[in-house]
């Protein structure tokens, strides 16, 4: 029996032979709340319905205790093994035993299982991507998802985070910043307008060769940063991953690199799917973050692990209210967007994760005055 149809045949709230045991949430809402919330967007409902957060933690919680802990080995020997991929244990405790809990799916056939590690709580994809065939995923037509619908409101979503974790990005005259998995350009853009010595990496070539007809003194280069001599010599103060932590199929690995390449009070800035948010919970393996070319999940928990276990010495979130909500254009009643504001605050953080890490105690003295920085490593210390 496939590793899912196991989670499915026990009772999966998110469909499958299980879904007729489970509680049919849509019936539910309906009797709970009637038509009062049916003009609210499907990803805001979660987070302005009175007691459905509780509900949704309740339905996690529920799918974690029945869902099977298996061997790897019983697990690989139960899941099909593409051509490009390998069977991992947890990049971010080394426990092999696996928990499947999805198999998301989407246009054009594609289709993977996610699993979560019974140790520490980690979601990722197994099997997932060999390294090496990374460049698989991002060979041909890359550009025109980043420069398509995908791309209409990228730069008004970079300005909000920036804005969250003011002053680090107010001023960047000199000063360096390397934008790792830059894309089409799109934000290198903005950190040229704000003065940045700005340079980026790309493993699509094509979405390279629009970010140089884009910019005007930043560069963008085709490859990895050890690639690239001027890249490799390190010396940034800034390092930024726009929507890039969930692609990386060797987290620990990069992490560590990106603090060799940052400068002495140097920051990274991470923008990435959050595992721990209540729309996954809700959606299941239809949650938006589960998409074709995402290998990894983190949550505030696991992010924390990754930083700590690479050296960083502190770190400090930014909540995610939705782009809508917090330039001001949402359509929510003035009472539901407060409502929906206090449900991610003494929840998950929203559906999106936004993280600035401190490389050093200098990083954290001069820019985590006006933040809620946690420290991963005592004062002076190493990972």
């Amino acid at each position: 029996m496939p590793a899912l149809s196991m989670v499915e045949s026990r009772g999966n709230p998110y469909g499958g032979p299980g879904r007729h045991r489970s509680m049919n949430w849509k019936s539910l809402a309906r009797l709970a709340y009637g038509s009062r919330y049916a003009k609210v967007p499907s990803s805001q409902r979660v987070y302005v319905r009175p007691g459905e957060r509780w509900a949704r933690e309740a339905q996690w919680q529920w799918l974690i205790r029945r869902a099977p802990i298996l061997t790897l080995d019983e697990y690989a020997a139960r899941t099909e093994l593409g051509a490009i991929e390998e069977f991992l244990s947890c990049m971010m405790c080394g426990e092999s035993r696996q928990q499947p809990l999805f198999e998301p799916a989407g246009g054009n056939g594609w289709r993977y299982r996610v699993v979560r590690c019974p140790a520490c709580g980690f979601l990722y994809r197994n099997p997932n991507v060999r390294p090496e065939r990374l460049g698989d995923l991002y060979a041909t037509g890359y550009s025109g998802f980043l420069t398509g619908a995908y791309a209409a409101n990228r730069q008004r979503r970079y300005e909000l985070v920036m804005r969250g974790f003011s002053p680090v990005f107010d001023e960047g005259k000199e000063r360096r910043l390397l934008d790792f998995g830059c894309g089409a350009g799109l934000f290198l853009e903005l950190a040229e307008r704000r003065g940045f010595d700005a340079c980026g990496v790309d493993l699509s070539a094509d979405s390279v060769e629009q970010a140089g007809m884009r910019l005007r003194r930043a560069r963008a280069f085709f490859g990895a940063p050890e690639d690239v001599p001027e890249i490799a010599a390190g010396g940034f103060d800034v390092i930024t991953l726009w929507s890039v932590l969930a692609h990386l199929p060797r987290p620990l690995e990069d992490f560590a690199r990106f603090r060799r390449l940052l400068a002495p009070g140097g920051l990274l800035l991470i923008l990435t799917v959050n595992a721990g948010s209540l729309l996954l919970k809700a959606c299941g393996p239809g949650w938006n973050g589960f998409t074709k070319n995402h290998l990894m999940f983190y949550d505030s928990r696991t992010v924390r692990t990754l930083l700590r276990r690479t050296g960083f010495a502190g770190v400090a979130f930014a909540p995610h209210y939705g782009d809508s909500v917090e330039a001001g254009t949402t359509r929510l009643r003035p009472e539901l967007a407060a409502r929906l504001r206090r449900t991610v605050e003494r929840g998950d953080g929203g559906n999106m994760m936004r993280v600035l890490a401190f490389a050093d105690d200098e990083a954290i003295g001069r820019w985590g005055a006006s933040l809620d920085v946690h420290r991963l490593l005592p004062p002076g210390g190493r990972a």
